[in-house]
C-alpha cells in the first residue's frame, strides 16, 4: 500500500468513524459503490486522479450515486476527495469502508467468528472454493450461491460481505478476500485475531487462559480462531499475523530430526 493510500483510508475511515446513522443499508451502498467504481475504469480514474480539482470529483460523486444516502454519499465524497496511489487504492479503500460499516452497524453480530467458520468450510471444499472463487463463473450468482448458503445459518451482516465480496473479485481468490474482510472487522472492533493450531479443541478455561497471555504479550483485546488439525499432535501453534509461536509437540519433533540429521 503506497504512502498516499495510507493516509487517504485513514483520512476515509475517520470520517466514517464521525458519521452518523450508519446503518446495513449504509454497507450495502458502499459495497455497490465499490463494485460501480471497481467495474469502470473512466469513473474510478476519473475519481482518482489527483490532476482533477476537488469539487469536479464531488460533482461526480453527486452524479454517479445521487440515488443513495446522504450518509453514503458524504463518505464517498470524502473518499473521492483524497489523494490515492492509484485508482485500485480507491476501490480497496470504499471496500474497507463497507466492511467497517457493517461491523459499526452490528457491533453485537459475531461477524469475524462467522467469517472464520466459512473460511475454514471453503479451505476444505475444493468443489465450493472453485464455485465461488472461479474465473468463468457468473459473480452475480456466486453472491446468490453465498446467500442461500450463509442464509440460515450466519448473520445479516456476515451475509451481506462475503455475497458482495465475491461479486467483485477483481483478480482474488476467495480465500483472501475473506482473510482480508475479517482482519478488518477485527481491525474495527480494536481487537487482535490468534489462529490457534491445536489437536483437540480448547476448553473454555484454556481459551480464558491464552486469550489472557496473548492480551498481555500484544497489549490488546485478542480474538481466538480455533483450528482444530491433528498434525500438531500436542500443544498449540498460535499465530498473530506474522508471529508465529510454535509450541506444538510436532514443532519440537522436527526441530529434533533437523539437529540429528545436522
Amino acid at each position: 500500500m503506497g504512502s498516499a493510500t495510507t493516509q487517504a483510508l485513514a483520512a476515509s475511515t475517520a470520517a466514517l468513524a464521525q458519521a452518523k446513522g450508519v446503518t446495513l443499508d449504509t454497507a450495502g451502498e458502499l459495497f455497490t459503490a465499490a463494485r460501480l467504481v471497481g467495474e469502470s475504469g473512466q469513473l474510478s480514474g476519473a475519481l482518482a486522479d489527483p490532476a482533477a480539482p476537488e469539487g469536479l470529483r464531488e460533482k461526480l460523486v453527486a452524479s454517479v450515486f445521487a440515488s443513495m444516502s446522504d450518509t453514503t454519499r458524504q463518505l464517498l465524497t470524502t473518499a473521492a476527495g483524497q489523494r490515492w496511489s492509484d485508482a485500485d487504492g480507491l476501490v480497496d479503500g470504499i471496500e474497507e469502508l463497507a466492511i467497517r460499516a457493517t461491523a459499526i452497524a452490528a457491533p453485537s453480530d459475531d461477524i469475524e467468528g462467522e467469517l472464520f467458520s466459512f473460511l475454514r468450510v471453503i479451505a476444505g471444499n475444493a468443489e465450493l472454493e472453485l464455485a465461488l472463487g472461479g474465473r468463468l463463473g457468473d459473480n452475480e450468482a456466486k453472491g446468490a450461491l453465498v446467500e442461500k448458503l450463509l442464509g440460515g445459518t450466519a448473520s445479516a451482516p456476515t451475509v451481506l460481505i462475503v455475497s458482495s465480496l465475491v461479486r467483485q473479485p477483481r483478480g482474488r481468490r476467495v480465500r483472501q478476500i475473506l482473510n482480508r474482510a475479517m482482519k478488518i472487522v477485527s481491525a474495527q472492533g480494536g481487537r487482535i485475531v490468534a489462529t490457534v493450531n491445536t489437536a483437540a479443541p480448547l476448553s473454555a478455561a484454556q481459551r480464558t487462559r491464552l486469550g489472557d497471555a496473548l492480551a498481555a504479550r500484544y497489549d490488546g483485546q485478542v480474538s481466538i480462531n480455533e483450528v482444530i488439525d491433528p498434525t500438531v499432535v500436542g500443544g498449540l501453534r498460535v499465530q498473530v499475523a506474522d508471529d508465529v509461536i510454535d509450541g506444538s509437540i510436532s514443532a519440537r519433533l522436527a526441530d529434533l530430526r533437523q539437529k540429528l540429521a545436522g
